[in-house]
């Protein structure tokens, strides 16, 4: 068999025509060859061919027949990473300028193809980065006329889809200059005049522009006070009050952050940011408050009744003492609200919190009340995940009860008929039978898979996953 050593021997036993025609013969069927032959020709040559083929490379690389789907990504991806390949040997052979330019057109081409692409691996993202991390090097060799470089940068980071550029006044910063910078604030500051203010309660419509202008504005702030000017320009939410907050107490201004928290909390009183709240009562406890940080917990958890709510009451009034009455009065009050929401018709497609007794049973476990929780789900029910961690709980002290679960989840769960499915309800049967060895019932586990291999004896796939216990 021909291997390297003799491939090289006889290729250097040719003539330079024969190479030649050889290479070109191979460059017309392979036309990624063939646009790194023409970029490497055209390197040397006038710069309006060297762009135009370059360009051309480009589109050849990046063009899609149609939709790219996953399993055509890596190539697809190959083929781009050769032409950037050919652009990082161009900046190599000196031509920086050229390479900027470039760049950008690249850019532009695969922002447009993310379209019609399966990016879930994030590879073309991945080459997005690689694009700009070019475009930086180039820019910094190249030095190119720093208002315009301003100007396209910024219009970029604005009107751009998927944050091509972002945070360009930091990243290109030594290269745009002093008037570069100018520039660039100067764009902001006027697109960021005609953003309308945004008050608690009202419109919250996705803005990409928005977004994006903001973002810029916040990273131009020069100390806390310009960046919570910025920030609240929009006050729509109370997540915004939240981080006015966080920004103010990051620079040690503790009394401004306590101000804003509260006046988020006030803004959207009937349903404050859980976040919000939590950083409202922190603030309290750490300044000594006590009495506050309860209230305001014991309001948060009076609106959602929860374990969630439940644990940071606790960790809030056991230090005080009171946390066996406020423990009384927060099963309380969640037995009411439980109690109401059982006695209201769901509207149809609700998404309204189960009316069953699962916050409770949820409270008791977290609390280790094992005897608790099955009452309560006995009592009022809990969804199918909370009834499999019962079994798993009670399993040692009371393997009757958690046998009686795992049999009523096993049909609950074939009925689902996917592999996934039965692969669960096996894993169920299992339980059975553990649990039925334990008590020293093995014969009854043989009867109990054969009926359930003759009722569902059509799903082929579950019965080779019983078969095979």
């Amino acid at each position: 068999m021909i291997g390297r050593p003799e491939l090289r021997a006889y290729l250097a036993a040719q003539t330079h025509d024969a190479l030649v025609d050889t290479l070109l013969e191979a460059a017309d069927g392979d036309t990624r060859l063939y646009d790194r032959l023409a970029m490497a020709a055209a390197t040397g040559g006038e710069r309006a061919t060297r762009l135009a083929t370059f360009r051309a490379s480009i589109d050849s690389a990046v063009a899609t027949p149609g939709f790219v789907s996953w399993s055509e990504m890596w190539d697809y991806a190959s083929g781009i990473e050769a032409a950037i390949g050919g652009l990082e040997r161009l900046l190599g052979e000196g031509h920086a300028d050229d390479v900027v330019e470039l760049a950008e057109y690249a850019l532009s081409t695969l922002e447009a193809a993310l379209q019609e692409v399966d990016d879930s691996s994030g590879q073309v993202g991945g080459l997005l980065e690689d694009l700009q991390e070019l475009h930086l090097k180039a820019c910094r060799r190249a030095r190119p006329e720093r208002r315009s470089l301003a100007e396209r940068l910024f219009a970029w980071e604005l009107h751009g889809d998927w944050d091509t550029f972002s945070g360009a006044a930091q990243t290109y910063g030594r290269v745009l200059g002093k008037a570069g910078r100018a520039r660039y604030r100067e764009l902001a500051e006027a697109a960021w005049s005609q953003v309308p203010a945004r008050v608690p309660g009202g419109d919250r419509g996705y803005d990409g522009q928005r977004r994006a202008i903001t973002r810029i504005m916040e990273s131009l702030a020069r100390d806390v006070d310009q960046l919570v000017d910025v920030m609240s320009r929009d006050l729509g939410s109370g997540h915004q009050f939240l981080r006015i907050a966080e920004a103010y107490r990051a620079a040690g201004r503790d009394d401004d952050a306590l101000a804003w928290a509260e006046r988020g909390v006030a803004a959207f009183a009937e349903s404050p940011d859980r976040r919000l709240v939590d950083f409202l009562v922190d603030e309290h406890a750490r300044r000594g408050q006590h009495a506050e940080a309860t209230r305001l917990m014991w309001d948060a958890y009076s609106r959602n009744p929860g374990l969630d709510a439940y644990r940071k009451l606790k960790q809030r009034t056991e230090p005080a003492g009171e946390w066996d009455r406020r423990r009384a009065d927060a099963l309380e009050l969640l037995r009411a609200e439980l109690a109401r929401r059982s006695a209201e018709r769901p509207p149809p497609y609700s998404s309204a919190p189960p009316r069953d007794r699962s916050e409770l049973v949820r409270i008791f476990l977290w609390e280790d009340d094992h005897d608790a929780a099955w009452r309560e789900a006995c009592e009022g029910g809990c969804t199918p995940e909370l009834w499999l961690e019962l079994a798993e709980r009670r399993r040692r002290e009371h393997p009757e009860e958690a046998l009686e679960v795992y049999r009523d989840r096993v049909d609950p769960t074939i009925e689902y008929k996917n592999n996934d499915a039965y692969g669960r309800a096996t894993g169920h049967v299992r339980e059975i039978q553990a649990l039925l060895c334990s008590l020293g019932r093995e014969d009854e586990f043989a009867v109990y898979v054969a009926d359930l291999r003759a009722r569902h004896k059509r799903k082929r796939n579950l019965v080779k996953l019983l078969d095979a216990l």
